[in-house]
């Protein structure tokens, strides 16, 4: 039972917690945006709509408003574990007498299977709708960070510690536009990214496409995906504090500009780098047809 001292701190805590941006809850949580529809995320439990505060998975038939709604659907927990991890995640004082959450089983990362069959259909997109040159296709191919699964979607590796694989961001090549995450993805681990001329300086994307994009535009830069608008990843602070120059280059639309906004915020060294178009991807585009 708990007591009315524990159940006001709990009330507090949750007061602090409960206007979390939950745009930023979902990126955090690996949660993928709808490139088509801005409003839409891909989550673990299906695809949600936002709107301000507010949240609503159409799968499901259910809904509700705030962080703390949003994580007890998301990851299955409860009232006060909700807050416990909100605090524990956003940094917020810590929470007294309050246990942490019960650890959620990790996913085991599971890459899709490699069809070489498929390859040439990858190549095709990148290089023909996308407008990405072959030669930047090729070097990505021989270095094993993208290759082609038996869907034929490109598959884009990320890279951790020692180059160890954690995860990979998945693009469909059809004509149905989609976009997703290998399960057991730890984004928080290491991210796609394309080694420009220098290693010091950097470029954030919101996606795989966009860096290479970004990296064919700008080849002075590193070209980092976050796969995702991410205001804090976790690595983030490692390159700021090895003294690395960090320009944000997420997209002109809403999300990437406040995401952008809250970053630098939140790290004052980093400029902001707008494509002059929606993403750095069709900022190539044009620049190819012009």
């Amino acid at each position: 039972m708990i007591s009315n001292s524990s159940f006001g701190h709990i009330r507090k805590k949750a007061e602090e917690v409960r206007n979390i941006e939950i745009i930023s809850l979902l990126q955090h949580l690996g949660s993928t945006n709808d490139r088509q529809d801005r409003a839409k995320w891909h989550t673990r439990q299906g695809v949600i709509c936002v709107n301000g505060q507010k949240f609503i998975n159409w799968n499901r038939g259910t809904g509700g408003g705030g962080a703390i709604d949003l994580v007890m659907h998301l990851q299955g927990l409860n009232f006060k574990e909700a807050v416990a991890f909100l605090c524990n995640v956003f940094s917020c004082t810590p929470m007294q007498s309050v246990p942490n959450p019960p650890h959620l089983p990790q996913q085991i990362l599971k890459l899709p299977p490699k069809n070489n069959k498929k390859l040439q259909r990858v190549v095709r997109y990148l290089r023909d709708v996308r407008c990405i040159p072959i030669q930047a296709i090729n070097q990505l191919i021989q270095s094993e960070k993208l290759y082609a699964d038996i869907k034929g979607n490109a598959v884009f590796l990320l890279l951790g510690k020692k180059k160890r694989t954690v995860g990979a961001e998945l693009r469909g090549t059809y004509n149905i536009k989609w976009r997703g995450m290998a399960p057991g993805s730890q984004k928080k681990l290491g991210c796609f990214y394309i080694v420009g001329e220098s290693s010091k300086k950097m470029v954030l994307c919101e996606s795989a496409i966009d860096a290479i994009s970004c990296a064919v535009l700008h080849p002075e830069y590193t070209a980092i995906s976050t796969s995702g608008a991410m205001v804090n990843p976790a690595w983030l602070s490692r390159f700021l504090s090895n003294g690395c120059e960090i320009l944000c280059g997420f997209d002109t639309d809403k999300t990437g500009e406040d995401m952008a906004t809250q970053m630098i915020k939140l790290y004052p060294s980093i400029k902001r780098l707008r494509p002059s178009r929606h993403d750095w991807n069709e900022v190539l585009q044009q620049t190819f047809y012009l």
